[in-house]
């Protein structure tokens, strides 16, 4: 055997025990004598000790290790007379009588530790060495955990796991695919899939009643840290249900995974909150509501007194920050750089302080009388201390979501965001349709088999930019942890809802004709939510991107620096495809 143990298991009811351990070098201490070495394994760290007086050459041996070499030693258990009360093998060490070297190391580009010295391009491109860090392990321990309790679940619940196909056809509604060619039919192309949506459907219509899958999806879309081209969904449907039937059991799937994975005990039910409020309160459809500071409209105060910003404005609107009014002009001006950015695009801001005794001291106060101040204090509800802040613009969507972001920096500065607080909320009653500029035709906010709420399919007639569906999404600390929708189930329908996206009949049926037969031999009512599991652990595990509790993720430009892809093929295999690459065009 290499091993009896694992290097975390030892403790002081084995001392005087025989055993074999094997693992990595952590890092080698020699004190007089003596040489003392930190082994580790996936399960712990355990100190083995080598004596100059009981075995020279074996410490001699020892001397010689490298951090990363791959080691095995027997010998037995002993109380440490130093402890170490921060490593759970800490009270207890190794007296080596045996050292097999199984493969030497090269010096690692970083330290394997919890604070390594690593930056994130060199630890993407080494990442199985980033991976022996413990912290990086503990996030897929994680991971697999969640996988085993979400499948513990959704058995219990009656759900089967089946599997659907990664080779399917091009949806361009949405995201854009990664297309595979097709060797053995020449010039057509299959996609991989952006969500196993309208399979997942058919499984309803074929009578599985329950379905679920833990799934690799792909996007292949601009990145950001809660975004990677492929990533991973749990991906269920149910029939004979409505929205309140889908979101009872997956809001009990959350109380759930936060019981046996965080040990926190969440309330019931959820808050639930429409997209309109979620946008009008806070300009964001996955509002963060560990903390305050709603947005106030201020229209009809602030309009008509001569501050030609403000007059001139579609929307004026503010948050309260309690207790910031000891903010100093270094930090306002910086704040309102901060909202200038490129990337926020406010063009200014306003502030106001309330003062101890109750005024208003603001950034604009030879446009206002103290009365309008207070009148304005008055919206907000602030008291002494308070600091509002003030954004105004010629679109008010736009406007909001600047508000936004200034609001979750202040609530970054001021510690209101603890990644041990967890804060939940379902957005539903979502618009059906949102306008594409880019496309000058209205487009799904979610895809095209969502169903409209029931009272609004008049609307599709007469004003399809009314209608609301039956989508929901889950929103935990201001991150988007899951969604779905009640789906259309009827043949007629499903025609209406291509008609107004701007599919020709032929076109519909040429992308989605499979499914809009089925629908014709009875469909059952049917819906569905996806959690993103990597956006999951993340929250779990306190982290602000996915990319670490994913094994082996993509870099912010879509690459895999480790294995360095995408690459070019060769011309034998672009052969076979028929496939001939364009060259660049000149600049």
């Amino acid at each position: 055997m290499y091993r009896t143990n694992t290097c975390g298991e030892l403790r002081l009811a084995d001392a005087g025990r025989e055993v074999t351990l094997a693992g990595w070098v952590q890092r080698t201490r020699k004190m007089g004598g003596m040489t003392f070495v930190d082994m580790r394994d996936r399960y712990g760290i355990t100190q083995v000790v080598f004596n100059v007086e009981t075995n020279p050459e074996l410490q001699e041996k020892a001397n010689k290790l490298g951090r990363e070499y791959v080691i095995q030693v027997k010998g037995h258990v002993a109380e440490r007379t130093s402890k170490n009360p921060k490593n759970p093998t800490g009270d207890i060490e190794i007296i080596a009588d045996e050292l097999n070297i199984l493969n030497a190391s090269e010096l690692p580009p970083f330290t394997i530790e919890d604070d390594t010295d690593g930056g994130d391009d060199i630890r993407m491109k080494y990442r199985y060495l980033d991976l022996r860090r413990p912290a990086v392990r503990r996030n897929l321990e994680l991971r697999h955990r969640m996988t085993m309790e979400t499948r513990r679940y959704l058995d219990s619940k009656g759900f089967l796991e089946i599997e659907t196909p990664m080779l399917v056809g091009s949806t361009p509604e949405g995201a854009r695919d990664f297309v595979v060619p097709s060797r053995m039919n020449p010039g057509q192309f299959y996609a991989l899939p952006q969500s196993p949506q309208t399979l997942k459907q058919l499984l309803m219509v074929s009578g599985m009643d329950r379905y679920f899958q833990i799934v690799k999806c792909f996007r292949d879309e601009d990145l950001r840290a809660d975004r990677q081209p492929e990533f991973t969904q749990i991906d269920c449907e149910m029939s004979y249900v409505d929205q309140e039937d889908i979101l009872d059991l997956f809001e009990g799937m959350a109380v759930h995974l936060f019981k046996e994975l965080r040990g926190v005990e969440l309330k019931r039910p959820f808050k639930r909150m429409s997209w309109d409020d979620a946008m009008r309160l806070y300009g964001s459809d996955k509002p963060d509501l560990r903390f305050g500071m709603q947005f106030v409209e201020l229209m009809d105060i602030m309009k008509g007194h001569g501050f030609s910003v403000f007059d001139n404005a579609a929307y004026i609107g503010g948050i309260c920050a309690k207790g910031a009014a000891t903010y100093t002009r270094k930090q306002l001006d910086q704040l309102t750089e901060y909202v200038k950015r490129p990337q926020i695009g406010a063009k200014g801001m306003v502030y106001a302080r309330v003062e101890a005794d109750g005024n208003v001291k603001s950034s604009v106060d030879k446009f206002y009388s103290q009365e309008v101040l207070q009148e304005m204090k008055k919206a907000f509800g602030a008291e002494p201390g308070d600091l509002i802040l003030i954004l105004s613009g010629d679109d008010a969507m736009k406007t909001r979501k600047q508000l936004c972001e200034l609001r979750l920096e202040m609530g970054n500065q001021l510690g209101l965001r603890d990644k041990n607080q967890f804060a939940c909320l379902w957005v539903v009653d979502f618009p059906m349709f949102e306008w594409s500029d880019e496309e000058q035709r209205l487009m799904a906010m979610h895809h095209p088999f969502t169903n409209p709420k029931k009272e609004d399919i008049p609307l599709l007639d007469t004003d399809p930019a009314a209608v609301r569906a039956d989508a929901y999404d889950m929103v935990i600390n201001g991150v988007e942890v899951g969604g779905g929708s009640i789906r259309i189930h009827d043949s007629a329908l499903q025609a209406k809802m291509f008609e107004i996206l701007g599919f020709t009949p032929e076109r519909a049926r040429e992308q989605f004709g499979f499914l809009m037969n089925a629908f014709k031999y009875g469909a059952p009512p049917h819906g569905g939510l996806a959690y993103g599991l990597d956006r999951w652990v993340s929250l779990f595990a306190g982290l602000d991107s996915i990319r670490d509790c994913i094994a082996f993720p993509k870099n912010n430009s879509g690459r895999d620096v480790m294995l360095d892809a995408p690459a070019p093929l060769d011309q034998k295999q672009l052969d076979e495809l028929q496939l001939e690459i364009a060259p660049e065009p000149e600049k």
